[in-house]
């Protein structure tokens, strides 16, 4: 009874905690808008997996132990913003691909389909991993996890159980949340994909990600 009495403050600070801006986001936005829902689903999936790794590693302490390491904390803080970095110039270059394909004598039906390929399934793993990648190489979820979950595990419930317990309740309401604003988005690919607009979409996604991994790596305690 205590858990369920806990579990309204927790869904809600889920959802505020899914809304705020950050590189999850982005990646989402970008795979939905210029590849369509499907293309999402496994960045979706691989930010999650990334979550609930981060969420055992603190219902078992050892998040405690990365975020006490100072050398655990500069690898990770360094390997996610050199990723960061990397995505965001990785949709650079396909501002500069873009342009190449919309010379004349290239249909922008051609165009769209070079830039955009179907999701193979070496796609699907890339994507996944990538998502994985972003969640687990930053130092700030071990901090945001430490501090989150304690404040929902009741004293008399054992921690990494419940810890567990709530990470696949919020893993569900992430799910949820981004595979719906994914969806939303996908609507609207048409529109994306255009290549004036889909060159703009690069541009201003792969800044911002280039920016968030400055940030990290320039991130103290």
């Amino acid at each position: 009874m205590e858990l369920l009495a806990l579990l309204p403050p927790f869904v809600v600070a889920v959802l505020l905690i899914s809304a705020s801006p950050g590189p999850a986001m982005i990646l989402i936005f970008r795979q939905a808008a210029l590849r369509g829902w499907r293309a999402a689903v496994p960045t979706v999936l691989g930010l999650e997996a990334g979550l609930y790794l981060w969420a055992l590693a603190a219902g078992a302490g050892l998040a405690a132990l990365v975020a006490a390491s100072e050398v655990a904390f500069v690898v990770l803080r360094l390997v996610g913003a050199v990723f960061l970095v990397y995505l965001g110039i990785k949709a650079w270059r396909t501002v500069w691909r873009t342009r190449t394909r919309t010379r004349p004598g290239v249909t922008p039906a051609d165009a769209e389909a070079s830039i955009t390929p179907p999701v193979s399934r070496g796609g699907w793993w890339t994507a996944f991993g990538e998502g994985t990648l972003v969640m687990l190489a930053n130092p700030k979820a071990a901090f945001f996890m430490i501090a989150f979950y304690p404040q929902f595990v009741p004293a008399s419930r054992p921690l990494f159980a419940t810890t567990a317990l709530l990470a696949a309740v919020q893993v569900l309401i992430e799910t949820a949340f981004y595979l719906s604003l994914a969806a939303v988005v996908g609507r609207t690919g048409a529109w994306f994909r255009r290549p004036r607009i889909r060159r703009r979409v690069d541009a201003v996604s792969g800044g911002v990600l280039v920016a968030l991994g400055l940030r990290l790596a320039t991130t103290t305690r």
